[in-house]
C-alpha cells in the first residue's frame, strides 16, 4: 500500500527536479519517490561497509590481497 507524504521544498529545487524527472522521462512525483529509494538504498550500503570496517579494525574479519583472492581461488594458473 503507497502512503502519501507532503514537504515543503525551496522553488529553486522544485524547478530542479521538474527538470531533472522530464530530462529522465518521469514525471515529478516518480522521479522524487525514486531519488529518495536510491539515497536509502546508499545509506543501507554506507551502513553495511561501516559495520564491516569496523569488524576489520576490532580484528573480528580480515581483508585479502588480489594476488591472495586469485590463488585462493585458482585463478593465477
Amino acid at each position: 500500500m503507497n502512503k502519501r507524504v507532503t514537504i515543503e521544498i525551496p522553488e529553486p529545487m522544485h524547478r530542479l527536479l521538474r527538470r531533472y524527472a522530464d530530462l529522465h522521462g518521469f514525471d515529478t512525483y516518480a522521479y522524487i519517490a525514486q531519488v529518495l529509494h536510491k539515497h536509502l538504498e546508499d545509506l543501507h550500503d554506507v551502513a553495511v561497509a561501516e559495520a564491516y570496517l569496523e569488524e576489520v579494525r576490532n580484528g573480528n574479519s580480515g581483508t585479502y590481497t588480489m594476488e591472495q583472492l586469485e590463488r585462493e581461488l585458482g585463478l593465477n594458473d
